[in-house]
């Protein structure tokens, strides 16, 4: 069996619950892997970091699960579990022994379904400082915490939605009320705003049967309106200073760039791993090998479904001047723009690409996250093929088309220095 062209079957409950089915027996675990079509983006200023919250509730317990239940039950059948909230979704999966795939569905189908009667403010407050610690350690209180909210706030204009990280601020976290996380869920949690994929060793006929059993009776909330964002453009370059408790000095730099699977989306990356991908990239080598001015430096494409940014960043060496990091990144830079990649450059970087991305499908859960990625962003779960193709395409003139593209456009510059 290819690996990279699966057969599935794909269909609706008639809620409007998208359920893919992937079968492969090949060991007999099962896995469940759920997206709701909401992320941070779905937020709006002043009522940032609720989608990232509500992941929390989800595992508080629901109308016939007790709190903290859902973890014990998974793992006594041997089974992992978690979730993760982004600024386009947020994703639940859940990977056990085959014969325990019903438990599973019951679970998920059960706070799909009865999460807000089970809803308390112990629970919320409960959450609300759990999430907040985590705001502070991820965040506030960790060396160079803050600059990828630096980078967006300044990279986005206001109101834009990726202009705030998932997590949300102290502010607002500490804000919410039960109405908030109930008007949240009956807005967005609904079965017509979610897919479910379920992969591995199960039967067919039997798993229709639980669908329609434990999700079919849950009622749609109506269809959620779709986001309408302009791309955004910087008018100018941006410098921003910030003190930190921070020891060595760091510099980032952020241009727009392309959404997830846009024209130039594969070549960017291709392009980060090229720059500081390996020992051997270009920065890498250049400014951590043989010049000795930084301590590591590193490059990635982001991309989402309303925009992408790529961003370079540097950690300076004691008595070296971010302006000197910059100039040489700028250089380099310059240097695609005009001359591109050698052959083995792109060979290289295609290939370790494509290992990784074969390695990560061995996994069931990966496999069942990248189906589910797949409907998400281009409505056809089987795109394996197809996204290995944009990394096989990208040739020399791609990598200077998008160089010239993005790097001589406006930037974000951000100097993370010691207080």
């Amino acid at each position: 069996m290819d690996i990279l062209n699966i057969e599935y079957e794909k269909y609706k409950l008639k809620n409007g619950l998208e359920v893919i089915l992937y079968k492969d027996g090949s060991l007999p675990l099962a896995a469940a892997n759920i997206w709701y079509k909401v992320g941070s983006a779905n937020e709006r200023k002043g009522k940032t970091g609720i989608a990232h919250l509500f992941e929390h509730m989800m595992f508080q317990g629901s109308e016939n699960v007790p709190k903290e239940m859902h973890f014990k039950y998974i793992q006594e059948a041997g089974g992992s579990l978690n979730g993760s909230t982004s600024f386009d979704r947020t994703n639940y999966f859940e990977k056990v022994p085959a014969n325990f795939l019903e438990l599973v569905l019951w679970l998920e189908s059960d706070r799909m379904g009865g999460l807000i009667p089970a809803l308390t403010h112990e629970k919320l407050d409960n959450q609300k400082s759990v999430v907040s610690n985590e705001r502070l350690e991820r965040y506030d209180n960790q060396p160079y915490g803050l600059a990828w909210e630096l980078i967006i706030q300044n990279l986005f204009p206001e109101g834009h939605p990726y202009s705030w990280s998932t997590i949300g601020s102290l502010e607002d976290i500490s804000s919410y009320t039960l109405e908030d996380v109930s008007v949240f869920f009956k807005t967005y949690y609904s079965p017509s705003n979610a897919s479910l994929v379920i992969a591995g060793d199960f039967e067919t006929v039997r798993t229709k049967e639980m669908m329609e059993k434990y999700f079919g009776s849950i009622k749609a909330n109506g269809n959620v309106n779709k986001l309408t964002v302009p791309q955004p453009q910087l008018k100018e370059n941006m410098s921003i200073i910030h003190k930190d408790d921070v020891q060595l000095e760091r510099i980032y730099l952020s241009w727009h760039s392309d959404k997830a699977y846009g024209a130039d989306d594969a070549s960017l990356d291709i392009l980060s791993d090229i720059l500081t991908g390996s020992k051997n990239s270009r920065l890498y080598k250049d400014l951590v090998f043989e010049k000795e001015v930084a301590q590591d430096v590193s490059a990635f494409q982001f991309s989402g479904r309303y925009g992408g940014f790529f961003t370079i960043s540097a950690t300076a060496k004691p008595g070296v001047q971010l302006n000197n990091l910059k100039s040489e990144i700028v250089n380099e830079l310059a240097d695609l723009e005009k001359n591109g990649v050698t052959e083995k450059e792109l060979l290289k970087s295609k290939n370790g690409i494509k290992s990784s991305f074969i390695y990560s499908l061995q996994n069931l859960d990966s496999l069942a996250d990248q189906i589910n990625s797949y409907n998400f962003f281009l409505n056809e779960p089987n795109s394996f093929n197809f996204d290995l193709k944009r990394y096989e395409e990208v040739g020399n003139e791609n990598i200077k088309s998008a160089s010239e593209k993005y790097f001589s456009k406006p930037y974000v510059e951000l100097h993370v220095v010691p207080k």
